[in-house]
Order: structure tokens, then sequence, then C-alpha cells
């Protein structure tokens, strides 16, 4: 069987899919590709079936050593040190080393086949929440390569788009809790600067900055979370 080693496994390497769809009634959250699109693009370029298990990478330092011939693609976050949204030929014995990218966070690695790592509820996604899945990658790691496959797409270089410069506008919509804040605290709100802390993780980026001024005392009863919008704790 094909398969890659995993020789450092950097800040953080998980194995991801699709997810775990359609289980959130049953407390068990979706987990699943970060950077979807990437990740789509990086199994599409090497011929994967849709939803195939491939390496998200966060932040560069990983480093992989091809134990066989390998087919891979690598999507999202511009490492240095390997090339970017194309199919590439991996000789046998070849080392690839993901330097911090230059823009970005995470990147994708698919390897053709898809990585064959053992299902857990429907999917092969780690998920760093609950404990479901495969353990985050360590050095030493032996990563088996399946055999699951359709034709190459016969794309040298996928045409993907420059990021967006240093600045990026985020338009935010007041939601159906406005009311619990005043119009001061809303100000607030959308015009001092946060600081991203290091508690952040996969699930949310948490932003630190100064209280905002509430209109009513309480709690709100625990409710589901649309993705993309903001949680403000007490």
């Amino acid at each position: 069987m094909n398969s890659l080693t995993v020789l450092e496994s950097g800040l953080l390497a998980t194995i991801q899919d699709d997810g775990r769809i359609g289980q959130a009634s049953l407390g068990i959250p979706r987990s699943g590709a970060c950077d979807r699109t990437s990740y789509a693009l990086a199994n599409r370029l090497v011929g994967n079936r849709a939803g195939a298990a491939a390496i998200e990478v966060t932040f560069g330092g990983l480093v992989l050593h091809a134990d066989t011939d390998l087919v891979l693609a690598i999507t999202g976050a511009p490492c240095s040190g390997v090339p970017l949204n194309a199919p590439t030929v991996v000789q046998a014995g070849e080392v690839l080393r993901f330097g911090p990218p230059r823009t970005g966070l995470r990147t994708y690695v698919a390897v053709r086949g898809g990585l064959a790592v053992t299902p857990v509820l429907g999917s092969r996604s780690t998920d760093l929440l609950s404990g479901l899945g495969p353990e985050p990658l360590t050095a030493g790691q032996t990563l088996p390569i399946g055999c699951d496959y359709g034709p190459m797409p016969g794309v040298d270089l996928a045409p993907v788009a420059d990021p967006p410069g240093s600045e990026v506008v985020v338009r935010v919509t007041p939601g159906p809790r406005r009311d619990w804040f005043t119009d001061a605290g809303w100000a607030s709100f959308t015009s001092q600067s946060y600081v991203v802390s290091s508690n952040s993780n996969r699930v949310g980026v948490r932003l630190e900055g100064d209280p905002l001024e509430r209109a009513r005392e309480g709690e709100l009863a625990s409710e589901g979370m649309a993705l993309g919008a903001i949680q403000i704790p007490p």
C-alpha cells in the first residue's frame, strides 16, 4: 500500500474531510476542513472522489516523507518550499517541507487515493473538541493511502485568485440580540480595535477588547450559532 510518513508535525496538522454532516442534533460537531474550497480543490486536482480525506496543515511546519511514488496537490495558504495549486508527482524517498505561509493560515494536502484512515461516525475528520476521529499527526506516524480515485482532471495549474491585501473589510449585520446592548455598546463594538487571543481554535477566533455596555441583565438560553456569527459573552 502507498503511504506517507510524518517526520515533523509542525504546530498542528490533522486529517479532515467533509465532516460529520447532519449529526448536530445528537451533539456531534461537524468538524471537517475549515477552508472547504481549498480542500475540495486539492482533491479535484488529483482526481479524488469528493469527500476524500486530506491533511490540514496549520501555519506550516509539517515535514512529510514519501514512502512510495505518489501524486499529490497542495492548496490553501501558500507555504514556502512546496508547489501550490497543481498536481505534483513525488518520488519515493522525497521529502516535503512546509515553511510558514506567506499569507493565510491553513494549507491542504490531498494525495491521489485519499488517506485510508478508519472513519468514525461516517467521517475521517479529526475533531479536537470532542476527540472523535484520528489524533493530530505526530512525528513517526505512517499514513496509508487508499485507491479510490477517478481520472486526473488534466489541469496543470488551477487558476486560483491571489488572496486579498493586508486589509479586509468584514461587514457586520445586527442580529436578533442587538437589543441586549445599548447604542453606546454597539458603537464601541463597531469602532474599537481587537486583538486575536491565543485561545482561538478551529471552532472560532476569540477577540480581546473593551467590554460592551449591555441594556439588560441575565443570560440567554443556549442556542445554535450561524456560520460566521459573532458571539459576545457576558
